[in-house]
């Protein structure tokens, strides 16, 4: 078998197998080290180590009387290093790996329901909605415990949180000072000042006239 027929064979197999299936990446010192190490033992055309052929072999024999199947070994060794490194930067089904990052939570603004306080409520008027700091759109996603959460779809004032937490009021209350009486899925129109969110009508399930006064009174 001829020269030219083992370096080919040679080539083959080092093409039949993956060594990035199973290497770790390899670090910088060590790729140069590999490299080093293959280009410095030269073989011989019976596949032998010329220095342990001949004692009295010259180390820094010049390298272009190296025989092809020493470049050879050589450029398997480099394509060895090449492929564990893109091992490390790509997946088995050859993509690129990202890291993987988990969705940010949802912003909150918290809001109570109105205090008990002796008043007569007023008929809503794009006037009386003005002076309100905050005003939004949303829609209620869950009610526990008392606690209300509103997921916003327009903010008209005072905010830009993904969603809007209410302390229910109570039942009694609720009729006492036309507080909204909030219920899961349905959609609302919320106005609130310093924290508290407002009743009398102002805070109520979504209308085509209700939104024509928020509206009006918010320019949107």
């Amino acid at each position: 078998m001829n020269d030219d027929i083992r370096d080919a064979e040679l080539l083959e197999r080092l093409r039949s197998r993956d060594p990035a299936a199973s290497l770790p990446p390899a670090e910088p010192a060590q790729m140069a080290r590999l490299l080093e190490d293959a280009m410095s033992h030269d073989v011989d055309n019976h596949g032998t180590d010329e220095s342990l052929a001949d004692p009295g072999a010259d180390p820094g024999a010049d390298p272009r009387q190296r025989t092809p199947l020493t470049w050879l070994v050589a450029a398997a060794a480099v394509l060895v290093i090449a492929g564990v490194g893109a091992f490390a930067l790509f997946g088995s089904d050859g993509e690129p790996l990202a890291p993987t990052a988990k969705d940010p939570a949802p912003s909150v603004l918290e809001l109570s329901a109105q205090p008990p306080t002796a008043v007569r409520c007023a008929m809503v008027s794009a006037e009386l909605l003005a002076n309100q700091e905050t005003a939004f759109d949303g829609t209620v996603t869950a009610i526990s415990d008392g606690l209300v959460t509103l997921e916003v779809g327009h903010w008209y004032r005072g905010g830009d949180a993904d969603q809007v937490t209410v302390d229910a009021p109570p039942t009694d209350l609720q009729a006492l000072i036309q507080a909204a009486d909030f219920r899961a899925g349905q959609r609302y129109l919320v106005a609130a000042n310093d924290g508290f969110v407002t009743a009398c009508g102002m805070t109520a399930p979504y209308t085509d006239e209700l939104a024509a006064l928020y509206a009006e009174a918010f320019g949107a």
